[in-house]
């Protein structure tokens, strides 16, 4: 575990693009889910009776401490008015 911002900042350069892709992916995912919930006005635990998804494992994935599968991001999105689609990357 880093320890400081310099051990941050290394480990950062020694990421591939790809994986700093993915990070970005991720920060994405994570913040639409959170930003549609918020509008939505629900608490997790609210969420988690719309879609089926614990209300810890939606704790989890909005804290980035979890790697959700595919179908838990589908069961959260849909009741959100939301679907994960697949694009073309922008070069």
């Amino acid at each position: 575990m880093p320890n400081t911002w310099n051990d941050i900042e290394n480990q950062m350069r020694a990421l591939s693009n790809y994986e700093l892709a993915e990070i970005d992916i991720k920060v994405e995912i994570v913040g639409m889910i959170i930003k549609a919930r918020k509008s939505e006005r629900l608490s997790q635990r609210e969420l988690e009776k719309r879609c089926g998804v614990p209300q810890a494992v939606i704790a989890r994935l909005e804290s980035n401490s979890t790697d959700p599968r595919l179908t838990t991001l589908i069961r959260i999105l849909h009741p959100l008015g939301y679907k994960l689609a697949i694009v073309p990357i922008e070069s």
